[in-house]
């Protein structure tokens, strides 16, 4: 900066002045920049690394052998878009595969041929992937399967692996695992032989494939949500598994409440005059008997069209499927919470006078101190989109009195009645997938033929208290995760039960009975009827149409051949024979479809 010595600015003009303050404050700046800024040849300094951080390894699949296992999951379903993840289909909820998908990532237990994928796309390729039940949005599963290859402890044999492959998950050259005998029998025997005396497979037959093994469940269940909790592994899955296509059997239940919703009492609530009775049965009560009566009618193999939602995309024309097992069940009595339904008001059956002025009978049902909890079991080899949601709402309509059980019998006389009635599916949040079933082909028992290993299973892993943390109780333990789930809900249960006999309990009470039956004739009916979904809450509708005297939806011939011209296909008798081939669009094909 230059020396201001010997300049006498009282005799310059403002402008001089001006100008010469600018220059001064542009020198000063510059000083500062260069007295401030780094040496060009000082390097910048490290970043600070946060103590006890993780340093990220570089990790080497193909120093890892791989292995095929299936794995056994539950879920609770309400927090997800279903189970299965669908590429380019953006969904306001995550899916169960997602979840899946990053925690085996994150884990680094499988190695896809695209490992890199847009953020929230899946890709499984390369894994031998397979799912067993594709669950809805909502609902639950308490077992369900997947198959996957994955990577494993057991030592790669000393000669190299095949070039090419040992960045994914496929299985490696000349590396050992266990399987279990087909589940299918083969025409040809099938055996592979090894040479148990090379010695490049001493390391590999040394390692026990169940106590030497990455603990699967333990490590997934760290990175899992709460709600999705891994709960078995099979070791050796049949040579031919898929967890689709092996499954023979899957189990389903749906839960719901007895009385179904909030009775109301007074004589305006009973709806249904029981035969050869004089009681009446009060609105939100089921009449479980007549369910049970319903249910048994699904049993056998039958042609569900009528009982479910037809896919066009899918161009099904084969809808029966054969059902195993179809019952109404009463759960284990629920305690204390919403103990007020025990009140004589809101008894499900209210007795009146007889005609010729005969005493008050007394109620003809032994009333629960609580509301009971029933669940419909359902198995069956295969179950069509939305299938079971259909079948239980039929049940709750015949409970309800608005159907008799005769209804499942015309539904499925596909025959006669050749379209389905419109009518509305019950509510997903009841519904769970049970278990999924493994057996061997011709078992008359119907046994799951996989062997699973389930967390905390002590078996293989010696004394349990040299095991840290077996994976089944303690902290961290699945039954501890599950427990912080069941609490806070069953807090919210007892909250909301108190609540209601608080409620319940204030002000004046209201009879429930009858005076006489000619009050009940004489009552003033509700052109509304309240119909029970299997929701938490009933919906009102208008006057009640059975069922069979419904509007019906197109036939599923129709529903296909519609879809399959708008797409572009060639028409369905075509596609039976062949593959899906795309043709031009022709003028009016419409019309004449």
């Amino acid at each position: 900066m230059e020396s201001n010595h010997g300049l006498d600015y009282a005799s310059w003009s403002p402008e001089k002045l001006v100008a010469r303050v600018t220059a001064l404050e542009q020198q000063l700046k510059e000083a500062n920049e260069r007295y401030i800024s780094r040496p060009p040849s000082q390097p910048p300094s490290p970043p600070v690394q946060p103590q006890n951080s993780r340093v990220e390894r570089d990790f080497d699949p193909s120093k890892y052998s791989t292995r095929l296992i299936a794995l056994k999951f539950a879920y609770l379903g309400q927090r997800y878009n279903g189970f299965e993840h669908h590429a380019n289909n953006t969904t306001p909820l995550p899916t169960i595969e997602e979840e899946m998908w990053k925690a085996l990532m994150k884990a680094r237990l499988i190695f896809p041929t695209k490992a890199l994928v847009a953020e929230g796309e899946v890709n499984w390729e390369g894994c031998e992937y397979s799912k067993c039940g594709r669950t809805d949005k909502g609902v639950s599963a308490f077992g369900q399967v997947i198959g996957i290859r994955v990577r494993s402890n057991r030592p790669l044999s000393k000669e190299a692996s095949e070039p090419g492959l040992e960045q994914e998950t496929v299985a490696r050259n000349r590396s050992l695992e266990t399987a279990s005998p087909p589940l299918r029998p083969l025409e040809d025997d099938f055996m592979m032989s090894i040479e148990l005396d090379d010695a490049t497979l001493d390391e590999p037959l040394s390692f026990h494939p169940i106590r030497d093994e990455v603990p699967y469940a333990q490590v997934l269940n760290r990175l899992l949500p709460p709600d999705i909790r891994i709960l078995a592994w099979c070791p050796a899955p049949p040579v031919d598994f898929s967890a689709r296509f092996s499954c023979r059997e899957r189990r389903y239940r749906y839960f719901f409440t007895q009385p179904a919703f909030n009775p109301s009492p007074g004589a305006e609530a009973l709806t249904q005059q029981l035969p050869s009775s004089n009681a009446i049965r009060r609105e939100g009560w089921l009449d479980i008997a007549a369910m049970k009566a319903a249910a048994k009618r699904f049993e056998g193999l039958h042609d569900f069209r009528n009982l479910c939602k037809v896919d066009a995309s899918k161009q099904i024309d084969i809808f029966e499927r054969r059902i195993f097992r179809s019952e109404i069940r009463e759960v284990d009595p629920a305690s204390e919470p919403a103990a007020y339904i025990s009140a004589s008001q809101f008894s499900e059956l209210a007795t009146s006078s007889t005609s010729n002025g005969g005493p008050h009978t007394s109620s003809a049902a032994t009333q629960s101190p609580t509301p009971k909890l029933y669940m419909f079991v359902l198995h069956g080899s295969a179950f069509l989109w939305h299938q079971v949601r259909h079948m239980i709402a039929v049940l709750f309509l015949v409970g309800q009195g608005l159907e008799a059980p005769e209804v499942v019998s015309q539904l499925l006389d596909v025959k006669t009645n050749p379209q389905k009635p419109i009518y509305e599916m019950a509510e997903d949040a009841p519904l769970v997938l049970w278990d999924c079933i493994f057996p061997r082909e011709g078992s008359a028992s119907r046994e799951d033929a996989l062997e699973w290993i389930y967390v905390g299973d002590q078996r293989f892993h010696g004394d349990p208290r040299e095991v840290k943390g077996n994976g089944k109780f303690g902290l961290g333990g699945v039954v501890d995760d599950v427990w912080k789930i069941w609490r806070q809900r069953k807090m919210d249960e007892v909250l909301a039960g108190m609540l209601l006999n608080v409620v319940v309990g204030q002000g004046e009470d209201v009879d429930g009975g009858l005076g006489g039956e000619e009050e009940y004739r004489t009552l003033v009916k509700p052109t509304s009827r309240k119909v029970y979904c299997g929701g938490d809450s009933v919906r009102l509708r208008g006057k009640y149409v059975p069922l069979m005297e419904r509007e019906r939806m197109e036939s599923v011939e129709t529903i296909n051949a519609k879809y399959a011209i708008r797409k572009g296909f060639e028409p369905e008798a075509v596609m039976r024979h062949s593959d899906f081939r795309q043709v031009p669009l022709i003028s009016g094909a419409a019309e004449g479809a």
